[in-house]
């Protein structure tokens, strides 16, 4: 497995390189001035040149790129031109918040999809299958910005359950405040979980080795756990990796739509005034945080079926 884990990780290097690189180039491309931005209209030339050497703009793009993967490996990331802060401790104070709203909504996301996979497979095209594949083509319909200003109309300004908007200043606050958040997010991943694994599990009920573990006398939860959701779950965790994955880009969304603290809205304003040491390090971070997501499903491949990582499965 050890093998295994590092071959993965040396792929996945270049992934991160691309990713940087062509996030350095398009921020650099988009039209605009972050000085003149910064400083307003009625900046004075001496002022605006001033600002850009102190910032390193009037360096040639191929030394600022340099110095900003020397700054990765340093830990000396820069200050942020609109913030007025160390990118460094933003990243800090931002980036277990969007791994926490990620870690809350796959929970969620697997909670919900895997009973109604079951519900709607054991009884193809009966009342309980059509019910679950009627509310599977509404969430996939639904823009996430949209299902999660409804949920704050209902469970929050409606029913007062859980707060509109913010992060909380304790633990349990934190929890409590990316609930709603968490669940939207997951309500986003479910429709495609559950279409995968219910076609999953109605083509293994009928197999062979099921009808073994019914024969040993296994009970039903058993051989659904051991035998139908370990085998049925294989291209799920695909999907699943794909979608969390996409979790880390798409929080730009919910963390605006519920004013949560994280690296989706720093990226946002970071974009917006055209803050390029936030935004390069933000992308970095984002694009690590995939990498690491595809490798952990990689592992979960792995462990799932031997094959994979004794190298008789492409």
């Amino acid at each position: 497995m050890g093998k295994y884990l590092l071959k993965r990780l040396l792929y996945l290097v270049p992934v991160i390189i691309g990713v940087v690189t062509v996030s350095f180039v398009i921020i650099h491309l988009v039209p605009g001035d972050p000085v003149r931005t910064y400083l307003g209209e009625h900046a004075t030339p001496a002022n605006t040149a001033a600002l850009r050497h102190a910032w390193g703009l009037d360096r040639p793009l191929i030394s600022q790129y340099f110095h900003f993967w020397t700054g990765l490996f340093t830990g000396d990331l820069g200050m942020s031109q609109y913030f007025r802060a160390p990118v460094f401790e933003l990243i800090r104070l931002r980036l277990p918040v969007t791994l926490l709203l990620m870690l809350f909504a796959t929970i969620f996301a697997i909670a919900i999809a895997v009973p109604l996979a079951f519900l709607s497979a054991r009884h193809p095209n009966g009342v309980a299958d059509v019910i679950v594949r009627v509310l599977n083509a509404v969430l996939q319909g639904m823009p996430t910005f949209w299902l999660g200003t409804i949920l704050v109309l209902l469970f929050s300004l409606k029913f007062h359950w859980f707060p509109s908007s913010g992060y909380g200043t304790t633990p349990a606050q934190h929890i409590y405040y990316l609930i709603l958040p968490s669940v939207t997010v997951a309500l986003f991943i479910v429709p495609l979980l559950i279409k995968s694994l219910r076609e999953s599990i109605i083509n293994i009920l009928p197999s062979e080795y099921v009808a073994f573990g019914y024969a040993k006398g296994l009970s039903k939860g058993s051989v659904e756990r051991d035998y139908v959701l370990r085998n049925g779950s294989m291209s799920a965790i695909g999907i699943l990796g794909i979608q969390v994955g996409g979790l880390a880009g798409g929080s730009l969304v919910v963390e605006n739509v519920f004013a949560i603290p994280g690296m989706g809205s720093l990226m946002m304003n970071a974009i917006m005034n055209r803050d390029f040491p936030v935004v390069q390090t933000v992308t970095f971070f984002f694009s690590l945080i995939v990498v690491l997501v595809f490798v952990l499903t990689d592992l979960a491949y792995a462990w799932l079926d031997p094959r994979v990582r004794l190298g008789f499965t492409k």
